[in-house]
């Protein structure tokens, strides 16, 4: 196993927001193909999700966030917009599969 480097909390927080600034551009800039609903279906998150906890982080700050504010700032358009931009119509066995992956991931009080 390789040896982890020495690094400390601020340069850790520092790369992991670049981690997510990275995941952000690839979902909304370079695979804005990729679905919602598959993301959810094979992952159990999806960009939703994503916006959700950073909604729940910007509240835990004391930072008042609602729901389509922060999926606004994530998607970087209003979600009407996204969705007549980049979504697609789902099958109907994605969105059976949805319903499942949804009520073991998000249909619960689960924190990620």
């Amino acid at each position: 196993m390789t040896s982890q480097p020495d690094i400390d909390a601020q340069t850790q927080i520092e790369l992991e927001a670049a981690a997510f600034r990275r995941l952000r551009q690839h979902l909304m800039q370079d695979r804005t193909d990729v679905q919602n609903i598959d993301m959810m279906n094979l992952t159990g998150f999806c960009r939703n999700c994503l916006s959700r906890w950073y909604q729940e982080a910007a509240n835990a700050r004391g930072i008042d966030l609602g729901k389509d504010a922060a999926r606004e700032f994530f998607y970087g358009m209003s979600m009407s917009d996204w969705k007549a931009n980049f979504q697609t119509e789902a099958t109907a066995d994605s969105q059976s599969a949805f319903k499942q992956a949804f009520a073991e991931n998000a249909g619960t009080d689960k924190k990620g």
